[in-house]
């Protein structure tokens, strides 16, 4: 692993109609050996280079990460998707090991002060898309946005609680779901649950049982948040190649291609958890395939 090169700005902003979409960074870009996070090849990367490099590849091979949270301001609501990894906390990995970034002061330059968020989704409970749900604070594991509602699966609940692929999963329960359901914050909810006006969740199962993908749509312009349904533009053109994380396989491909082809249709932006470079691009079909097309 080693860094992804030039740093984008951790503050990036889409308009989606009149929904606006905030990321924001928790650590810096991260090149990887593609076969650490999926299965393929540096070989492959580099037969694609013409469009993966530099915006998501390095030009020896390697893919460029980000991990990154999404802030969906719409119908007058903040809602907080896939918080990231947090501070403080004990992983397995060691680029995730007891982190100490400055995200909150991100998020609350940004415009976001964490008292202010109305609403958090976790598309999934891995181990980098739920770990600021909770912060360390008097010796104890508390809410980070204590005025929100986490929205749950209750399928991931169960999962996370017996996942024996996760190494970090009995944490990750502990320290960043169990503190939210004690403190009564949590609302398990159904696929196609309403966050508000023009925001809503969708079931896009495979990578883990429950996972959900967040939907948007205003004044005709829609956009998807994939959470993990796809971690790097390579799975367009190679959309039956999975992460080594994914629960299943088979239903993680059948998921992926239907996503890609919807956004393809629908000419709705990706915004994808993993994503470097703009993180939000058009997908445009290519052949059985899909490739990257405008970068938003």
């Amino acid at each position: 692993m080693q860094n992804g090169g030039t740093e984008p700005e951790a503050v990036t902003r889409w308009e989606i109609g009149d929904v606006r979409v905030t990321r924001i960074l928790e650590l810096p870009p991260m090149a990887f050996d593609p076969a650490m996070f999926l299965k393929t090849t540096r070989e492959e990367v580099l037969q694609r280079q013409d469009w993966l490099v530099p915006d998501f590849a390095t030009p020896s091979g390697d893919i460029i990460l980000h991990f990154q949270a999404f802030i969906i301001e719409a119908a007058g609501k903040r809602i907080m998707v896939d918080p990231c990894i947090g501070n403080d906390k004990q992983r397995t990995a060691p680029e995730l090991n007891m982190l100490d970034t400055a995200f909150l002061e991100r998020l609350a330059e940004a415009g976001f002060p964490r008292e202010s968020v109305d609403y958090v989704v976790c598309t999934h409970l891995h181990v980098d898309h739920c770990g600021w749900n909770t912060m360390w604070h008097d010796g104890n594991w508390v809410p980070t946005f204590p005025n929100a509602r986490y929205l749950f699966a209750r399928a991931e609940l169960d999962f996370i609680q017996i996942d024996t692929d996760e190494p970090d999963a009995q944490a990750i329960y502990q320290d960043s779901v169990k503190p939210i359901v004690d403190a009564g914050l949590a609302e398990f909810v159904e696929d196609g649950h309403v966050v508000v006006q023009g925001v809503w969740l969708e079931a896009t199962p495979g990578h883990t049982p429950g996972h959900r993908s967040v939907m948007i749509t205003s004044e005709g312009q829609d956009a998807i948040i994939t959470g993990d349904v796809i971690h790097h533009p390579i799975q367009m053109t190679l959309p039956d190649v999975c992460s080594h994380f994914c629960w299943n396989e088979n239903m993680a491909i059948t998921t992926r291609r239907t996503v890609l082809d919807r956004a393809a249709r629908q000419s709705a932006t990706v915004i994808a958890a993993h994503f470097a470079g703009p993180t939000a691009v058009q997908v445009v079909r290519d052949g059985d395939a899909w490739m990257v097309g405008a970068r938003r």
